[in-house]
């Protein structure tokens, strides 16, 4: 190899961000190890079923900033990929540059100084298109604008409501002068358009899952409310998701749930409750575990919605799921293929494919750290 090409080559690789790509088998290989992992006794509304899950180890992660609390403080900055030239910049170096927006590319600025999670399948509203992060992320603390893989979750438009991107205000309150009234948040797509984006990786998948969505949350509706509401004519999933009648039916999933593991989390506190498995009609479905408490409690009322959401529109007889049958889910993590992202220092993201599921790992490779941030498995 002359000198020449291993300087280019050099220089591409840090230009890229030293993002690097591995694809291999992986028969014993596993996501993370699932024998600390305890499923505990179900709660259950209707046709929804949720395990917590509970460890014998808890990581410090109080130093990881949310795309929610980002957002709402104005330190993170997320805008389409033509607009980057406005974006702040703390190094001199040359950031991202387009010509204009582009479907399936947002660019994204952490101008705080802690780093960013970002988690696959939260949605972030506004721009010329509602979009949906399609990989779990960290970003590292007053980052250089970064390039973010994302999914449009809203078909038909491609008009600017916004110059950049924000959370819901209807969803979860925020609107108005209330000062009682919660924080906007970012919504979290509910499973069935989370597997598009984070297993297919394909924008028609997504918008498949999306117009199906829309279908089913128009027949809740109901032709009054859908008269008098946008959801007939609005393509934005997170308009549909906010519709009054669609959130009394979701609200009465997943608030007694919210409620009850939120108190369960408290109790659990010593025991390290950490994630949950998710059953629906009867099937497990899902499970986020996440790296301590704190983080949970973080994002435990948008992921319980999105939870709630999934049972609300498969709406089905009410069938039990044994706890038997949610410890098989997450314990059984070995796949046949595995996948890993590298940035050097930041994070490690791995993806396995197993038989009838696939499992995905952020591992944080930051200072002090070194630790699974957020584990999600999902059933196909």
């Amino acid at each position: 190899m002359s000198p020449k090409f291993f300087l280019a080559l050099m220089v591409l690789l840090i230009v890229a961000g030293f993002v690097i790509f591995e694809q291999r088998d992986a028969h014993a290989g596993e996501v993370t190890p699932s024998a600390d992992y305890k499923v505990l006794d179900a709660i259950r509304n209707g046709n929804l079923t949720i395990f917590p899950v509970v460890t014998g180890k808890s990581y410090p992660t109080s130093e990881f900033l949310t795309l929610d609390e980002g957002l709402r403080s104005g330190e993170v900055v997320v805008a389409e990929a033509g607009s980057v030239q406005g974006l702040i910049r703390r190094h001199p170096t040359p950031g991202i540059r387009s010509a204009g927006g582009e479907v399936n590319r947002l660019v994204l600025v952490n101008n705080s100084k802690r780093p960013l999670l970002l988690l696959a399948g939260e949605i972030v509203t506004g721009g010329k298109q509602d979009r949906v992060i399609g990989k779990d992320r960290i970003v590292p603390a007053e980052s250089d604008p970064v390039d973010l893989s994302v999914f449009c979750i809203e078909p038909g438009r491609w008009v600017a409501t916004s110059e950049r991107f924000g959370a819901s205000q209807a969803m979860y309150g925020g609107a108005g002068n209330d000062p009682k009234a919660p924080a906007p948040m970012a919504i979290m797509a509910q499973p069935s358009v989370r597997a598009k984006a984070m297993g297919d990786k394909n924008q028609q998948e997504v918008w498949n899952a999306v117009n199906k969505q829309k279908d089913q949350v128009m027949a809740l509706a109901g032709p009054v409310q859908l008269a008098q509401s946008e959801v007939g004519r609005t393509t934005s999933y997170a308009r549909v998701m906010e519709n009054s009648e669609v959130r009394k039916q979701v609200d009465a999933v997943a608030k007694p749930i919210e409620q009850n593991y939120q108190s369960l989390i408290h109790q659990l506190r010593q025991r390290n409750a950490v994630g949950v498995v998710v059953a629906v009609n009867g099937r497990v479905i899902w499970a986020d575990i996440f790296a301590s408490t704190d983080l949970l409690a973080k994002y435990w009322p948008k992921l319980v919605r999105s939870y709630a959401s999934e049972a609300v529109v498969t709406r089905a007889k009410d069938v039990e799921v044994s706890l038997h049958r949610a410890q098989q889910f997450l314990a059984d993590m070995e796949g046949r293929r595995e996948t890993i992202e590298n940035e050097p220092g930041v994070y490690r993201h791995t993806e396995v494919n197993g038989d009838g599921f696939k499992a995905f790992a952020l591992t944080s490779l930051l200072p002090k750290t070194g630790f699974d941030v957020h584990v999600a498995k999902m059933a196909e």
